[in-house]
């Protein structure tokens, strides 16, 4: 199961293809290749990426 990779919450919504959206920590997740990469949504709607923030083993998704 996907966990956000900031708090570590189930608590995630779908918004797209392989897109969700922490409810928890309000950041937005992308898959792609089998890694997690994290967005900020700022006010004015673009994307700030966080995957400095991360490890790449923090990142890996595996079904």
């Amino acid at each position: 199961m996907l966990k956000c990779p900031n708090c570590q919450s189930k608590d995630l919504g779908k918004i797209g293809i392989n897109q969700y959206y922490c409810w928890n920590c309000f950041i937005e997740l992308s898959i792609g290749q089998n890694i997690i990469n994290s967005h900020q949504v700022e006010e004015d709607g673009t994307l700030t990426s966080l995957d400095d923030l991360f490890g790449e083993e923090e990142r890996r998704f595996s079904v």
